[in-house]
């Protein structure tokens, strides 16, 4: 199998193809992908406005899906690469799943889950920030200042 496959970049990349689906759908720009055994089964991207659901983040979809995919609540020996920084809400779904690695592009500093607990994602057995970081961080500007 292809390294570059299997590589962060590479799912890094997925997710931010989730993200412009909502940057398309007038959505914040977040996205995506969960991987278990390097297969990617599931992919989701904000869609607070278009389902007039706060609680509509790519995460917790995402989570949702793969939680179904895989017939359990819980999401031991899985990934999730998202392109934004999770909030604390999203982190906090992120640990109660048992998600293995955390994987995100570009840091929140108003929202992100680490203002608020950095030691939240305790049980995680791997965070990895800032993949991808200037890619994603670019289509959140865009869509801000689209907004403007």
């Amino acid at each position: 199998m292809n390294k570059e496959f299997l590589s962060d970049e590479f799912y890094m990349k997925e997710a931010i193809k989730e993200a412009q689906k909502a940057f398309y759908k007038d959505e914040v720009p977040v996205g995506a992908v969960i991987v278990s055994e390097n297969q990617i089964i599931a992919r989701a991207h904000n869609q607070v406005e278009s389902l007039n659901d706060v609680t509509a983040h790519a995460e917790i979809l995402a989570i949702t899906a793969a939680e179904n995919h895989l017939g359990s609540k819980f999401l031991i020996n899985c990934s999730i690469y998202v392109s934004l920084e999770p909030c604390i809400m999203c982190a906090g779904a992120i640990e109660l799943s048992r998600l293995s690695k955390l994987v995100f592009g570009a840091r929140d500093p108003g929202k992100g889950y680490q203002k608020y607990s950095g030691d939240l994602l305790k049980t995680m057995t791997l965070i990895v920030p800032g993949i991808l970081e200037k890619e994603s961080s670019s289509l959140l500007k865009s869509y801000f200042q689209k907004k403007r």
